[in-house]
């Protein structure tokens, strides 16, 4: 499933893309914002794997926003003035939709993305098994993603922790989501936890194993909804 959110400031605009993007059965749209610092804040602890930014907002412009966040992330820029477009491109934008935008033109994006999504095998249809490598100094490491119980940051370094080893990255937090499933969340802001191996929990810590790692404040709320949505196994 590829997972994508849109950012806009116009209502309208969101309707429609949503309910374009809500025709085809690969993609999931995860969430809207009408503000570029709080869909900052999303991208920041959840996996995003597309995103329709329109380009002029208040507050924080989705020229701005693209540059912040991770280049995993495929942009698609959505905006009524022709005239941004040759800078959208100077972005990285992997397409530019000129409003109003059609249902043919936007469903010729919906296959270049699709497209480009099974070529890098960034959709993975048995996250339980996924694998992902890790670059330690000179080193690469295998992973399975289901053995890591949590990570943590330290300084510009990141530590994969497992069972029997542990891993440094040098990686900021939102590098390491990126190639994560959807059962880990970040829950303070130098930790990212593996939902499966939380043994116990209170309001103010979790425990893996031997380890309490802290709940930051502002991860409560996610954490709190993460709780209340998690498949029981």
């Amino acid at each position: 499933m590829i997972k994508a959110i849109i950012v806009d400031d116009e209502p309208k605009a969101i309707e429609l893309i949503s309910s374009y993007v809500s025709h085809f059965s690969e993609f999931q749209l995860v969430k809207t914002f009408r503000n570029g610092l709080k869909a900052l804040e999303f991208i920041n602890v959840n996996k995003v794997d597309v995103i329709f930014l329109d380009i002029n907002m208040p507050h924080l412009s989705g020229l701005s926003l693209s540059k912040m966040i991770p280049k995993e992330t495929a942009i698609v820029f959505t905006t009524a003035y022709s005239e941004h477009a040759v800078e959208s491109y100077n972005v990285n934008a992997f397409d530019y939709l000129l409003k109003p935008i059609s249902l043919e033109r936007f469903s010729k994006t919906i296959t270049k993305l699709t497209s480009a999504f099974s070529i890098n095998n960034v959709v993975d249809t048995n996250e339980s098994s996924k694998t992902i490598f890790v670059k330690s100094g000179l080193e690469t490491h295998q992973l399975k993603v289901d053995d890591i119980n949590y990570l943590e940051k330290d300084g510009n370094y990141i530590y994969y922790v497992t069972p029997h080893k542990k891993i440094m990255a040098r990686q900021s937090i939102s590098e390491a989501m990126q190639n994560l499933t959807t059962d880990f969340i970040q829950v303070q802001k130098s930790f990212i936890v593996n939902f499966k191996k939380i043994d116990s929990m209170t309001p103010d810590y979790i425990t893996v194993g031997e380890i309490k790692i802290p709940i930051g404040s502002q991860f409560k709320s996610i954490l709190t909804k993460k709780v209340k949505s998690y498949p029981k196994r």
